[in-house]
């Protein structure tokens, strides 16, 4: 109902309700909360309002979205995350196309070793330094391209960690703009996918869900990305 000039100073009072981000966590956490299928609504449509800081407001619940989906489809419980897949796949909808509606084409240029950086000098690598310069001087830089990619309706077992590790690129995108407590979240359920069905479970002493969840080494990697940065 708010007029679109006033959305901007709205969305900035909004990300520092720290006592509404902690309810809204705890409606998450509950499949079975009555609260939780408009909260996932509210959250969308956050996310399609335009506004930048509505949809990192958004943004910021994804962890804990995708480990509450991956935690009901470990249970087979699959109808109590309705509200959560569909707000899910509106993400990845949303995010897999411009603002003309054409799919995006993400590329990504892998960095030569023949270049010093704050990790290395060419000259310590020795004959691959060599390889890498002379590719360098013909202007050989090496791209990799990501998409298009097709938009979806459900979530199945054969789409679902493209789907889930396409929203965590877009997360980790934006890792530098998320508050502690997301990244806290990240972390957390990062070590739950880890321990779930494993004897380290009962040292660790977490008595959620028994049973393992396997993930995609693409999702791993995202995964990975995020921890080594909240880290």
């Amino acid at each position: 109902t708010l007029p679109e000039t006033s959305l901007p100073n709205y969305a900035t009072n909004l990300k520092d309700k720290s006592s509404l981000v902690s309810s809204l966590y705890k409606v998450i956490q509950e499949p079975q909360s009555e609260l939780l299928e408009p909260v996932c609504h509210q959250l969308f449509e956050f996310y399609r309002s335009g506004e930048e800081q509505l949809l990192r407001f958004t943004l910021q619940f994804l962890p804990e979205l995708i480990w509450c989906y991956l935690a009901v489809s470990a249970s087979r419980n699959v109808h109590s995350s309705g509200c959560i897949e569909a707000l899910l796949l509106g993400v990845y909808n949303l995010e897999i196309v411009d603002k003309q509606g054409h799919s995006k084409v993400l590329s990504f240029t892998i960095p030569s070793l023949s270049k010093p950086s704050v990790y290395h000098e060419p000259s310590s690598i020795g004959s691959m330094a060599l390889t890498e310069s002379a590719l360098s001087q013909h202007g050989l830089s090496k791209v990799v391209y990501s998409g298009p990619h097709p938009q979806r309706e459900m979530l199945t077992a054969q789409n679902r960690f493209e789907v889930l590790t396409f929203l965590l690129l877009c997360y980790n995108a934006a890792l530098t703009y998320m508050p502690s407590v997301s990244l806290q979240s990240l972390c957390q359920i990062s070590s739950r996918i880890c321990v779930c069905g494993y004897p380290r479970q009962h040292v660790r002493k977490y008595k959620g869900i028994s049973s393992r969840i396997p993930v995609s080494s693409g999702f791993m990697v995202q995964m990975l990305t995020g921890i080594y940065f909240a880290l």
